[in-house]
C-alpha cells in the first residue's frame, strides 16, 4: 500500500493563538477587545488560508531587475512578486501602518497595530520590511516637525487607499560600514534646483518604494556622524523617470528573497533636509525605534508560524508505530521551543506598548526610561531566539524540512536576518550599554521587572521568580565588578543584555502566567515559565579575556 506524507496545516491564526488571546484580554479594555474582535479573527482567517496558500504557490516567483529597455534606454525597473502586489493592498485596505497614526485607541493603538500584522505577516514573504521602514519614516518625519515634508509624505505614508499608498526605503548603508554609519561618504551638494546627493548605498531593502529617508555629508561639513545629515528622497520625478538613481544590482541572498534588496548609486539625486544639516544619525534615532521593535515583532510571528506548522504535522506524521505527538522526546523538544516563543512574543509586545505610550504622551518617567533600553534588549533577544526556534522547527521535519518546495526552509532562512538587520546581537548589546549610561534605565528595568515578579501567588511560579531575581542580582554584581574594566565590559556586553532581555521575559512572562490562573486562561502560560526558567536566562559568567583573544587568533 502506498504512503503519502500528509502536509502541515494551518487554521484560523486567531483563533488558534491562546497566547495572543489571553495577552489581548490582559491589556485591553474589554470594549475596546470586543470592537476589535471582528477584524483580528477576518487577519487571522486570511493569514492561516488565503495568503498562506499563496505564498506556498507564489514561493519560486522572486524580483527582478530590468536595467535596459528594447531600445537601449536605461530604465531600472524592478518587478516584485504577486504576492507582494496583492500584500500592497492589503497594507492600505487594513491599515496595517495607518493604524498606528489615527490614533483611535490611544495609547494602545500600537497594540492595534503590531496584533494586526502579527496574525498575517508571516504568510506575505517578509513584506513587513518596507512597511517598518514606512513606519519608521512616517514617525521620523512627525518627530523631527518639518511641516512641509509631513504635509507632503504622512498622508501617502498613512493612507488607506492603494491608489495613493506610499512605501517608504532607508537607505543608511554603504560599501564603507554597516553599522558604523559615520563612515557614510555620500555627499550633498547644492545646486540651482536644490541639494542633490553623490554616493552609493550598498544595501537598499525597499528599492521599489515611492520615497526614502537616507544620509549624506553637505560638503563642508566634517568627518563622522556629527557631519551627516537626514535627507528626504523622492525616488522618481512626475515623468516617472527615476531621479538621479541608478539600481546596479539586487542582491543575492540567504533569506528573505522577495524583498528587492539593491546597490544604488545616487548621481545627482534631488534630495531635501530634513532637519537641518548636521546631526544626522541623531535624527534617524527615531527610525530605528521603531524599525527595531518591527524586527522583534517579526521574530514573535516567525516564532509562532514555524511551531504552529512544526505542531500541527506532530498530529499527522507517524514513526516507529506512533504520532510524532506521543513522542516524549518530540513533545519535550516542541515545549522548549514553545516557551522561547512565549517569552519572545511577550518581550516584543512590551516595546509595542512603550512605544505606543511614548508617542501618544502617557508614559510615565519611568516608562520613557525603560523604551530607551527595552527596544535594543526586545530586539537582540528575540532577533536569538528566532534563530534557534526555527532552526529546531525545521529539524523537527526530518528531511521535508530540508526541502525547498515544502516552504520550510524559507521560514529559517529568513528568520536568520532577524539578528542582522537594524543593528546585530553585538551593536544592540553595547546601545543597550550605552541606554543604560544615560542614568535611570537599568533601575527602571529592574523596578519594573520586581513589581511583575511580585505578581506570582501559585506556587508553580515560585521557582521561576527565584530564578529571575538571582539572575537579576548576578547580573548587578556583574556591572559592578566590570565597570573596574572597560575592556571586560565590552566583552561581556552580550552576554549581559541577553540575561537581561531573558530575565525580563521571565518576569513578563510570570505576570502574564498568574493573570491567566486568576482570568480562566488556564495553566499553560504557567508551564512555558517554568520551562523558561529550566532553558536557562542567566548566561552571565566569569570570563578571561585573554582566553577569549586566544581562541581567534
Amino acid at each position: 500500500m502506498s504512503f503519502f506524507q500528509e502536509p502541515p496545516r494551518l487554521g484560523n491564526q486567531y483563533d488558534d493563538d491562546a497566547l495572543l488571546r489571553s495577552y489581548l484580554d490582559r491589556v485591553l479594555p474589554r470594549d475596546m477587545r470586543a470592537g476589535l474582535e471582528g477584524e483580528l479573527r477576518e487577519l487571522g482567517e486570511l493569514g492561516g488560508g488565503y495568503f498562506y496558500d499563496f505564498q506556498l504557490r507564489d514561493r519560486l516567483n522572486e524580483p527582478t531587475l530590468m536595467q535596459w529597455d528594447a531600445w537601449g534606454n536605461r530604465v531600472d525597473q524592478i518587478e516584485v512578486s504577486p504576492l507582494w502586489k496583492e500584500a500592497e493592498t492589503l497594507t492600505a485596505k487594513r491599515g496595517l501602518v495607518a493604524v498606528a497614526y489615527e490614533q483611535k485607541n490611544g495609547d494602545r493603538s500600537r497594540i492595534h497595530q503590531f496584533a494586526l500584522n502579527y496574525l498575517v505577516q508571516a504568510s506575505l514573504d517578509i513584506y513587513s520590511c518596507p512597511l517598518a521602514m514606512t513606519d519608521g519614516a512616517a514617525r521620523t518625519l512627525l518627530s523631527l516637525g518639518n511641516q512641509e515634508l509631513i504635509q507632503r509624505a504622512l498622508p501617502h505614508l498613512t493612507s488607506r487607499d492603494p491608489a495613493t499608498f506610499w512605501t517608504s526605503g532607508q537607505w543608511m548603508t554603504e560599501r564603507t560600514g554597516g553599522s558604523d554609519v559615520g563612515l557614510t561618504q555620500t555627499v550633498a551638494k547644492q545646486s540651482p534646483e536644490g541639494w542633490r546627493l553623490y554616493g552609493t548605498k550598498w544595501f537598499t531593502s525597499a528599492t521599489t518604494s515611492q520615497m526614502a529617508l537616507t544620509l549624506g555629508r553637505p560638503e563642508g561639513n566634517g568627518p563622522g556622524g556629527k557631519g551627516l545629515a537626514i535627507f528626504y528622497v523622492e525616488t522618481r520625478g512626475a515623468d516617472g523617470r527615476l531621479n538621479g538613481i541608478q539600481i546596479n544590482r539586487l542582491k543575492d541572498k540567504l533569506g528573505t528573497r522577495k524583498v528587492p534588496t539593491a546597490e544604488l548609486t545616487l548621481d545627482g539625486t534631488l534630495a531635501e533636509p530634513v532637519a537641518g544639516l548636521t546631526d544626522g544619525i541623531r535624527n534617524m534615532s527615531w527610525m530605528l525605534n521603531v524599525t527595531r521593535t518591527w524586527n522583534a515583532m517579526g521574530a514573535a510571528w516567525s516564532m509562532r508560524r514555524a511551531l504552529a506548522l512544526a505542531k500541527d504535522y506532530a498530529k499527522r506524521r507517524v514513526q516507529f508505530g506512533a504520532l510524532l505527538s506521543e513522542k516524549p522526546l518530540h513533545v519535550d523538544t516542541l515545549a522548549g521551543l514553545e516557551a522561547e516563543f512565549h517569552g519572545g512574543f511577550l518581550l516584543a509586545f512590551r516595546a509595542v506598548e512603550l512605544l505606543g505610550k511614548l508617542e501618544a504622551k502617557t508614559a510615565t518617567e519611568e516608562e520613557l526610561l525603560l523604551q530607551r533600553l527595552v527596544t535594543p534588549l526586545a530586539k537582540l533577544t528575540t532577533g536569538r531566539q528566532v534563530v534557534h526556534v526555527t532552526s529546531e522547527a525545521v529539524e523537527s521535519f526530518g528531511g521535508a524540512g530540508y526541502v525547498e518546495d515544502t516552504g520550510l526552509p524559507r521560514i529559517l532562512a529568513d528568520a536568520q536576518v532577524l539578528s542582522i538587520w537594524e543593528g546585530t546581537t553585538n551593536v544592540l548589546s553595547l546601545d543597550t550599554l550605552r541606554a543604560m549610561a544615560k542614568g535611570g534605565a537599568l533601575e527602571a528595568l529592574y523596578a519594573d521587572a520586581e513589581r511583575r515578579l511580585g505578581a506570582a501567588k501559585d506556587a508553580g511560579l515560585k521557582p521561576c521568580v527565584t530564578a529571575a531575581q538571582d539572575a537579576l542580582e548576578k547580573a548587578r554584581a556583574w556591572v559592578m565588578k566590570a565597570m573596574e574594566n572597560p575592556a571586560a565590559v565590552e566583552a561581556g556586553a552580550r552576554r549581559f543584555s541577553l540575561t537581561l532581555g531573558r530575565t525580563y521575559e521571565l518576569a513578563l512572562l510570570v505576570e502574564h502566567a498568574q493573570w491567566c490562573l486568576d482570568n480562566g486562561h488556564g495553566p499553560k502560560a504557567t508551564a512555558a515559565a517554568r520551562r523558561l526558567t529550566r532553558n536557562g536566562v542567566d548566561l552571565i559568567t566569569d570570563m578571561d579575556l585573554d582566553d577569549a583573544r586566544l581562541l581567534v587568533s
